[in-house]
């Protein structure tokens, strides 16, 4: 299921031979097969010593209990990081540096729910105990915190949604639509002004 996978979503794939031979992200997919299997078996240091030989070989980390479906596809992969509790459903494509990780040290489910045939792309971060829609898009460099819901399009950081089906309708413009990023450049900016009025009126006073 992984090398079809593979084969299906990478147009530069030429044979099921090249694939299992030569991509790291399938290799990475068999190692935690292997390391899933022992994990439940409850040989969990074995796991944990076949998932670091995997990232050491591949520069994928997955986590031993993390429950990924036949037919995921992580292409290119290398800096993906998948925690404990993560789960990802069938058809999920997955790029390089890829996190689906914690905001926390909090215990329990604490990563990400990604359904099936969702696509997260280069760089994005899906962190904490959230749901990732089935057919759901994540754009490049992209923070996730929040539900994302099926069929939609997330951009950002913070992540918002900016398309459902492909479509503009239907998305609600009243989001939460916060960038720390602009406020923290906005109250420098006040800031600057303030001093320099200051400075004015010492100089006015001289």
């Amino acid at each position: 299921m992984d090398i079809a996978a593979a084969m299906e979503n990478d147009p530069a794939a030429r044979s099921k031979f090249e694939v299992w031979l030569t991509y790291s992200g399938v290799k990475a997919l068999s190692h935690h097969r292997l390391a899933n299997r022992l994990y439940r078996m409850r040989l969990k240091l074995l796991a944990r010593i076949v998932s670091q030989y995997s990232r050491h070989r591949t520069g994928i980390e997955i986590h031993p209990a993390a429950v990924i479906a036949p037919g995921v596809f992580i292409d290119h992969g290398m800096g993906v990081v998948i925690g404990e509790t993560a789960e990802v459903g069938a058809g999920t494509v997955i790029y390089q540096r890829v996190t689906l990780g914690v905001t926390g040290k909090q215990t329990g489910k604490r990563h990400p729910t990604v359904g099936e045939n969702c696509v997260i792309s280069a760089g994005a971060k899906v962190l904490g105990d959230i749901t990732i829609g089935d057919c759901a898009k994540v754009g490049a460099g992209a923070v996730v915190l929040r539900d994302v819901p099926a069929h939609a399009t997330v951009v950002g950081v913070p992540a918002r949604v900016v398309r459902i089906r492909g479509s503009k309708e239907g998305v609600d413009l009243c989001q939460d639509s916060s960038d720390p990023v602009r406020d923290e450049l906005c109250a420098l900016r006040e800031r600057m002004f303030a001093l320099e009025e200051a400075f004015k009126e010492l100089r006015s006073d001289e």
